[in-house]
């Protein structure tokens, strides 16, 4: 079963740009490519604004997440098998429950225990890798990113283009700005979408992917 926060992303992903201003999204996750486990272009790691999931879940959001005491910044997400165009594989095999020890040392950048298990049987599924492995390339993944000052929990930014926001988290990878996709509700920041090869390379996105539309965006900050 899908967690809040799952719900939450997707459905604001899968809003039409005229409904929705101009949020970034996956190739349709209405349909999903028929394909063997490891068959797939290129990953797409994406990581939600804390700030912004628990701020317009009051009440609802699970209290890993958003509790007292807790001041996530950018949290994964999850990290998705993804085809150059076209729809994406999921649900590719049988999902055994994932570890313990691998749930509990996944809660400090995937707060969430539902959503752990949800992705590893979504799209961890369909990586080639077995769950332990998965999980270890999310962790390699989030780390190898570096998250401009600006854009950390602890400073909050000023608003900002997406083209802007791009640029400075390509900037600080030395990566192309292609690479890099945001998520938007309106004027909200909603997810920041990195495109990487299967080593975790950065790369440029497929042509599946949409941008945010609006000309500027802000980062609620933690409460």
């Amino acid at each position: 079963m899908r967690s809040s926060q799952q719900v939450k992303l997707i459905a604001l992903l899968l809003l039409p740009a005229t409904c929705l201003s101009g949020s970034a999204g996956a190739q349709s996750h209405s349909r999903s490519a028929s394909s063997a486990p490891g068959v797939f272009g290129y990953y797409l790691l994406t990581l939600s604004w804390s700030p912004e999931f628990c701020a317009t879940h009051a009440g609802s959001a699970p209290a890993s997440e958003c509790g007292p005491g807790h001041r996530f910044g950018f949290v994964v997400h999850g990290l998705w098998p993804q085809n150059e165009n076209g729809p994406y594989p999921r649900f590719c095999a049988p999902a055994s429950p994932v570890a313990h020890d691998t749930v509990q040392r996944l809660l400090a950048i995937m707060p969430d225990r539902s959503l752990i298990q949800h992705e590893w049987s979504e799209h961890g599924t369909c990586s080639g890798l077995d769950a332990q492995s998965y999980f270890a390339t999310i962790e390699k993944a989030f780390a190898n990113l570096q998250i401009p000052p600006e854009y950390r929990a602890s400073a909050p930014s000023a608003p900002a283009s997406p083209a802007a926001i791009e640029q400075e988290f390509a900037g600080a990878n030395h990566a192309p700005p292609s690479a890099f996709r945001i998520a938007c509700s309106g004027s909200h920041f909603v997810a920041l979408q990195v495109c990487l090869t299967k080593d975790l390379q950065y790369r440029q996105c497929g042509s599946g992917l949409r941008d945010c539309r609006a000309p500027r965006v802000d980062l609620r900050p933690p409460h």
